[in-house]
């Protein structure tokens, strides 16, 4: 058996849309559907139950027989019954319907449920009314009725939330029996409650399934678990040190403000009068073509450019020209860039990669303080990669050593971060993975973001400043 979405967009009553899925499930395979809350990981599962309106595309393969285990099938049961009530003309509210009948009525397989009553040890709820279930009584009963139906296909949303360990792990081990069986599909938020049968994870966001991993594939494994990692933790933004090399800034004057900025070289005019302020928490998306002068005004921010002192240019404090050096600005100041990347071929290890942002250096040629390396190692945990806080930087791919380079930039909590295309050069995978980390940026400190980029779809959510330049011509 094979089911297969081909190009499915669905509607759930303008509520949520699923957009241009695209996936298979064959035999023998077993799905997690994966990602952060509302991304559609219930609405895809509920999509092969039959719910929603399909607007574009097909799913094929149905098989006759699916059993569910979801909160929205839960509470249709419910609703069922207090229905029941609303009919009732002689105005007795009746108990309900006990879980006996919730369970056998229109069960095929009776043997399996009275194994799983046994398994759960839910006989003295038999004759109670399933409405008055608590949370996880009426879970296991959905479960119960799911397994025993003979099921083609299972689809279970959630099926360990509120089970004791002991009993997620029997439950665990009563579906690792079926694998042969019967195709599953779960949705799960805990990547540590994934089932060892399991064969594949898709990832949904935004109502696209985005990433499908075969889970034998160690490192497609991992960078997924690491995204969810990125996405799904409650842990902050760590904290600078307690006291912080950089100084205290006015709080009534903006982080950056250009007035008429104009770079040109020659009679060509690169940048014509451009007037920007950057306030303290504001974050911004700098984007255009090539050659339009992103980068310009980056070194003009930087204070790398040449033409700094031709122009009106305020930075944390300086008037430019005014005496100051360009180590004062560059304190106030994290930058990520490609060509950073690049020139970041010392030796040393992860833990130390961040340390050397305290410095602002490549390397570390200073013996770090204990603080140092407590701040290092909470970016490590935010990074998801505590336990390779010993591992040389090379080793790591090129995706990670970005988010590497961004953490060290932000470990000292610069009043400005500049991430100059933070994406290039990476794939689909870990461009999720650095999208995260500065949303969670964003979220989660006070340093303000100036993001660069080339394409409209990576935006970050909390950034809510653009300025959009234009290729000028020549």
């Amino acid at each position: 058996m094979t089911i297969t979405v081909e190009n499915l967009s669905v509607d759930f009553d303008q509520r949520f849309q699923l957009h241009n899925i695209n996936w298979a499930i064959e035999d023998q395979h077993h799905w997690v559907i994966t990602g952060t809350n509302g991304a559609g990981k219930s609405a895809l599962a509920a999509s092969l139950a039959g719910a929603g309106d399909i607007t574009d595309g097909q799913i094929s393969g149905l098989p006759e027989r699916i059993g569910v285990v979801s909160f929205e099938a839960q509470e249709e049961l419910i609703d069922k019954e207090r229905k029941k009530d609303d009919a009732d003309i002689m105005d007795i509210i009746s108990e309900g319907t006990p879980v006996r009948d919730i369970i056998f009525n229109d069960c095929l397989d009776p043997d399996t449920a009275h194994a799983m009553i046994a398994k759960f040890e839910l006989e003295y709820i038999l004759d109670r009314a399933f409405r008055k279930l608590s949370t996880g009584e009426s879970r296991k009963v959905m479960i119960i009725r799911a397994l025993s139906c003979k099921p083609q296909l299972l689809l279970l949303d959630e099926p360990f939330d509120g089970l004791d360990a002991d009993t997620l792990a029997m439950l665990q081990g009563y579906l690792n029996e079926l694998v042969t069986k019967v195709p599953m599909v779960l949705i799960l938020n805990r990547f540590d409650e994934i089932p060892e049968f399991i064969t594949h994870i898709a990832y949904m966001d935004q109502g696209e399934l985005q990433h499908q991993v075969d889970k034998s594939d160690q490192e497609a494994y991992d960078n997924l678990y690491q995204l969810l990692h990125i996405k799904t933790s409650d842990l902050d933004i760590p904290e600078a040190e307690a006291e912080s090399a950089i100084p205290k800034l006015p709080m009534d004057q903006p982080l950056v403000k250009l007035t008429d900025l104009t770079i040109k070289y020659d009679e060509f005019k690169l940048i014509d009068q451009l007037n920007w302020t950057i306030e303290r928490n504001q974050h911004w998306q700098l984007s255009g073509p090539n050659g339009s002068g992103k980068t310009a005004i980056l070194s003009i921010i930087n204070g790398d450019h040449p033409q700094c002192y031709t122009n009106d240019i305020f930075v944390f404090g300086f008037k430019r020209g005014s005496g100051e050096s360009i180590w004062q600005i560059k304190q106030f100041i994290g930058y990520v860039s490609t060509a950073l990347q690049w020139e970041y071929r010392v030796q040393i290890s992860l833990r130390n990669v961040i340390i050397s942002g305290f410095h602002d250096s490549i390397g570390l040629y200073t013996k770090a303080s204990d603080q140092e390396k407590k701040i290092a190692d909470q970016w490590l945990a935010v990074l998801g990669m505590s336990d390779r806080a010993d591992t040389p930087f090379q080793k790591l791919s090129y995706g990670d050593q970005r988010l590497l380079l961004i953490a060290r930039a932000m470990v000292k909590h610069p009043p400005l971060l500049i991430l100059d295309e933070p994406c290039l050069g990476l794939d689909d995978m870990n461009r999720q993975l650095v999208l995260a980390l500065i949303e969670k940026i964003c979220s989660g400190s006070e340093t303000s973001v100036i993001y660069v980029n080339h394409h409209a779809e990576d935006k970050i959510a909390g950034i809510d400043n653009f300025l959009a330049l234009e290729q000028r011509q020549k």
